[in-house]
């Protein structure tokens, strides 16, 4: 029953998969990396003993290595409690250390390791594992789901849930807990939606929910009238929907732990020290498809806070053209994957040429970060949709982490002036979430637009590389003529593109930039004035757009490098609809793979 739930949770992406069983006042545990088949083998010939209570986890790695010892689930000292975990223990390595201090051994490389030596000790001074989890978790950082069973206690699973999913499977003489309801949709359809900082513990024949000081806790119970397809996309037609819709919660997770106890920024598994920083003398970034266009966006966030020349490079273009590179070089190469062939290769040929290379990558353990002098990872979560999504917000988070941490290690801004930036971002997830709840207009005209053959997109400033992604997203999933321009170079030749009827999609910068903003309005009467059907992205409150526009998008109003991850989600919006009306598989383009893995 555990197995086949982690296969239904297959679609998440992962790289290890393991299980727990309570058998007789003791634990019977399996792990393997690699995919699930590699444990089914494994049980096939070490069957388990029979039980009727367990756990199980599929891994994708954040701290530590995707291998057996890393899987999950983490067991303590005694081996009596194991523990399964999604997200991030921020606070993991001042716990570790503390516990070190205090005999515990740790024999994986994990964050996830210490709640399990946690819970021993509360345990041990006498408290049930429910109030041993709400002990433990107001210990803790960061955002996490925790599942745990006690081998002495074999009639209770607990959960716990801060910032990440977890769902309560209501059966008869059964209960079940997943982060996604497909885990357990086989064998019930009535579930309980845990709020924010609740435990659960679950019973054969019960459920109960507290706060983390163990006062009772207010649920949402419903069923889930979905088909186990359905529900593994989250009730969404699909997945790219969900994860335009996960947007929020990636931006938010990219966010965590980046601030240090001291009010500096920290970013993990940098391995690039001060000094080195400070001798660099030139940034180049090297990137494709999605990934280039925020490289494009980084380029001015690390100019105008780090004060370095940037460069930014197509990644299968790169070691073609004799790039000039030496040791004070940074290269930033940008890959969702970590396996992307022609970035994989510039990042060899920039490490040959001596340059230092950070890397931005959503996948623990591929191939580019063991390659590169640090990492920057985006903890997105998988990404199933070919087109990218939630990957390119979190890849925009990354590059203005970097331009922020390359500003304080070199004093182009002051830690305050650090921190700041560092909170306005973090206020992000709100805006995104904002646009998304106004995107019902976005999509009406998505779906107008089906039967057009072009569509042409402006911006200025970052608004430019955004332009450039929306057109990308046209062509990725509609299958039909999109160019993104500089508006400034409408008048240079593509204006003669401009007809009667021509729908043009315009980025509007905000009022503050008002050299910018005042020059992009010029643009949209020059060719308004020509036929252009135009559709405006403007921040709220902007009237002086209104009498230009043929169709009005607003976001909320952020400072101007900040605006590209609250206008490229109307984009994002806009093709997968547009894609969709046209009859088209928005999850699987056609010809398109989601790594490039040659060359």
């Amino acid at each position: 029953m555990v197995v086949d739930g982690l296969a239904r949770l297959e679609y998440r992406g992962y790289d290890s998969a393991g299980l727990a069983l309570v058998v007789e006042g003791t634990l019977a545990t399996a792990k393997k990396a690699g995919k699930l088949v590699n444990l089914r083998k494994a049980l096939e010939e070490e069957p388990p003993p029979a039980s009727t209570i367990g756990l199980g986890h599929t891994r994708w790695a954040t701290h530590g290595s995707p291998n057996d010892l890393n899987a999950h689930p983490h067991v303590d000292c005694e081996g009596r409690i194991a523990v399964i975990h999604n997200g991030i223990i921020e606070n993991f390595a001042s716990l570790k250390a503390d516990l070190a201090e205090r005999g515990h051994t740790f024999p994986s490389e994990t964050d996830t390791e210490v709640v399990a030596h946690l819970l021993e000790e509360e345990v041990k001074a006498g408290y049930d594992l429910p109030d041993a989890m709400r002990r433990v978790c107001r210990q803790l950082d960061g955002a996490y789901t925790l599942v745990a069973v006690d081998a002495q206690d074999p009639e209770v699973v607990v959960g716990a849930r801060r910032n990440s999913p977890l769902v309560v499977g209501r059966g008869k003489g059964e209960n079940f807990l997943a982060s996604d309801v497909a885990a357990f949709i086989e064998h019930t359809r009535d579930a309980i939606e845990l709020g924010q900082d609740q435990v659960v513990e679950l019973r054969r024949d019960g459920v109960t929910v507290t706060d983390y000081e163990g006062r009772p806790a207010e649920t949402r119970e419903y069923h889930v009238d979905w088909d186990v397809s359905a529900a593994e996309k989250g009730g969404y037609d699909y997945f790219m929907l969900k994860e335009i819709a996960e947007q929020p919660r990636a931006v938010a997770d990219t966010l965590l732990g980046r601030i240090g106890r001291d009010g500096r920024l920290s970013l993990d598994e940098m391995h690039i020290t001060d000094a080195q920083l400070r001798e660099i003398d030139k940034i180049v970034i090297i990137a494709c498809g999605t990934s280039y266009h925020a490289g494009l966006i980084a380029k001015y966030a690390i100019e105008h806070w780090a004060g370095l020349p940037c460069e930014v490079e197509v990644a299968s273009e790169f070691r073609y053209r004799d790039p000039i590179l030496n040791s004070r070089t940074l290269v930033i190469a940008i890959s969702q994957s970590g396996e992307s062939m022609d970035t994989l290769m510039a990042v060899r040929h920039a490490r040959e040429q001596r340059a230092r290379v950070l890397c931005i990558c959503n996948v623990n353990g591929s191939t580019m970060p063991r390659e590169c002098d640090g990492v920057l990872y985006t903890h997105a979560g998988p990404e199933v949709g070919v087109a990218a999504t939630k990957t390119f917000l979190t890849q925009l988070v990354a590059v203005y982490l970097i331009a922020l941490y390359i500003a304080q290690v070199r004093g182009t801004k002051w830690g305050d002036e650090v921190f700041a930036m560092v909170q306005l971002l973090a206020t992000m997830p709100e805006k995104v979430e904002q646009v998304l709840s106004t995107m019902g207009p976005v999509r009406e005209l998505a779906r107008s637009l089906a039967d057009v053959k072009s569509v042409l997109f402006l911006g200025r400033h970052v608004g430019f590389p955004v332009a450039l992604e929306g057109a990308l997203k046209l062509k990725e999933l509609a299958y039909m003529h999109a160019e993104g321009f500089a508006a400034g170079e409408l008048k240079h030749g593509p204006i003669a593109l401009i007809e009667e009827g021509l729908p043009v999609i315009v980025v509007v910068p905000p009022r503050a930039r008002d050299v910018l903003h005042d020059k992009i309005v010029s643009n949209i009467q020059e060719i308004r004035a020509r036929g252009a059907r135009t559709i405006v992205i403007a921040e709220e409150g902007d009237t002086s757009v209104v009498p230009y526009s043929d169709t009005l998008i607003e976001v909320p109003a952020v400072p101007t490098l900040l605006q590209p991850l609250v206008a490229t989600i109307p984009l994002q919006v806009f093709s997968c609809e547009l894609a969709t009306a046209k009859g088209h598989d928005v999850d699987q383009p056609r010809n398109l793979a989601k790594s490039v893995t040659v060359e």
